[in-house]
Parts: structure tokens; sequence; C-alpha cells
């Protein structure tokens, strides 16, 4: 089975990088493009028996499995150059949140998914989202999960809760690093500790707490109940927390959700046209 991925942004080279080094895929049953094919590359350097593309009409050609990485607002134009060389024994997969797969199916004859990973699929490990299209294949499904079982925990979600989903899976990243660098940089500020010695600390930390999760010794309530002493230090900060967080992720969620609907108005309004 040959592999196309078009557009090697962030994203775009997360996924190359963790389907390769997951061995997922082989590098010569893989082709690559991006519109700076500089960024490819790049990629190809490091990856020598990857092929790249000279543009997405070549990797849609040339692979069997392709997936869009690129733009929700780009989507739609890329479908459009490379529908001549899609046909019922290929798989298109999009990664971005806004385009459903009704809206791909719309417009092609080819199996259709949407794969949503998350930047902890780098390490091979973490979540990735799947919705499969009302005519998707079950032997694409069966291999999409077993290609995304090499990188992470595959989990198929209800088209509904893809907002959220991806805010907890890919974008809860972002969140809790800044959350994390805004504690280390109240350490520093706060004590003699220097940036180093806390950032190192507080790194160790997350990772400890990740594999205490992970093995399942504690679940977060339980966690949260064995550190917390009655009358301890802990405790003290525990209640600075539930007194200055207030409704923070309240708005976290409302904010992405309102983004989301702007994102799903403009991808909308260019669905329509595209069709006229």
């Amino acid at each position: 089975m040959n592999t196309g991925i078009i557009g090697t942004g962030n994203m775009g080279r997360i996924l190359v990088e963790a389907l390769l080094d997951g061995k997922a895929i082989s590098p010569s049953s893989m082709m690559i493009t991006n519109r700076t094919l500089e960024k490819a590359m790049v990629l190809k350097d490091k990856y020598k028996e990857l092929k790249v593309g000279a543009n997405a009409i070549e990797v849609a050609a040339e692979s069997d499995l392709i997936f869009i990485c690129v733009k929700p607002l780009d989507v739609f134009k890329i479908i459009d150059e490379i529908n001549p060389y899609l046909n019922e024994e290929k798989c298109l997969i999009s990664i971005t949140s806004p385009i459903s797969t009704n809206q791909i199916e719309s417009k092609v004859t080819c199996s259709v998914a949407r794969v949503i990973p998350s930047i902890t699929n780098r390490a091979l490990t973490g979540i990735s989202l799947i919705t499969y299209g009302q005519n998707c294949q079950m032997p694409w499904k069966l291999k999409i999960e077993q290609m995304m079982a090499n990188i992470s925990t595959p989990l198929l979600i209800d088209e509904k809760i893809t907002r959220v989903a991806s805010d907890i899976v890919s974008c809860g990243p972002a969140f809790f690093s800044y959350l994390l660098q805004r504690f280390i940089t109240a350490a520093v500020q706060k004590t003699d500790i220097d940036t180093k010695t806390a950032t190192a600390l507080a790194s160790e930390m997350t990772v400890g707490l990740g594999e205490l999760l992970k093995q399942g010794h504690y679940t977060l309530p339980s966690l949260q109940e064995k550190v917390c002493v009655k009358g301890g230090i802990t405790g003290e900060g525990i209640k600075i927390l539930e007194d200055e967080l207030g409704d923070v992720f309240e708005h976290l969620f409302q904010a992405t959700h309102e983004k989301f609907k702007e994102d799903l108005e403009k991808v909308e309004m260019q669905f329509s046209n595209s069709n006229l």
C-alpha cells in the first residue's frame, strides 16, 4: 500500500515522522509534498527512501491512501485538484476538524475518513480521533485503525463531539504546557529556584504523573486525595486553585467552540461555492 501525505506543516510533519518512526509505514512506500517543497525535502534528508512529489496531483496519482494535512480553507481546493486521480479503491483522509466526512464524500467516489492526530503521537502515544464516512469500506477502516494503533490509541468519535474531543486531545497539550510554564515562572519569581532547575523538576513531575495514570495506580481524584494530606501544604495550594481558577476552563471551551463555529461558517461558504 502506497501512502501519500499532502502538506508537511506542523501537524503533517508530525504525522510523517510518527508513522515512519512507529513503523506503521515504510519510507519507500510513502510520498509527501508541500506547497513549499523545501519543507518536504527536510524530511527526505532524514528518511532517505522517502519520496517527494512535485505537487498534490502526483502524490494522489501514486498513492492508495492519501492524507490531506493543509489548512481547512485549502482542503476543498486540493480535493478538486486531485479528484480525477481518486477512485473507489482509494481512501482519502482529512485531519482538520471543521470539515465533515459527509462534505468530502459528496465530492469524491473513494472511501473517506477524518483522523485528528495529536502532537503526543510524535512520541507514539496519546489518542488519535477517527470518524469514518458513511461509505468508507471496511478494509480501509481496518487498515486505518491498524496504522494509527502503531502511533496512538485510535478512538472512534461521533461528529457532534469533534470539537471538544479535539480540544482535549489535540489542543490540550498546548493548554497544559502553557499552565505548566506559568507554574514554573511563578516558582522562579517567588522563590530562589532558577528557571533551569524549576523546568527540569516540573517536566519530570509531569512525566511521572502521566505514568501513574497510565499504569492505573490512581485516578485523577484519588491521586489528588493521596497527595493532599488534611491540614498540609498541598491543601493550602488546592484552596488557592479552587478560589482563583474560577470558570477559566468553561470560558476556554466556550472560546474554542465560538472559533470553531466561525470556521464552520467559512468552510460551509467555501463548500457551497465550490459546488456551483
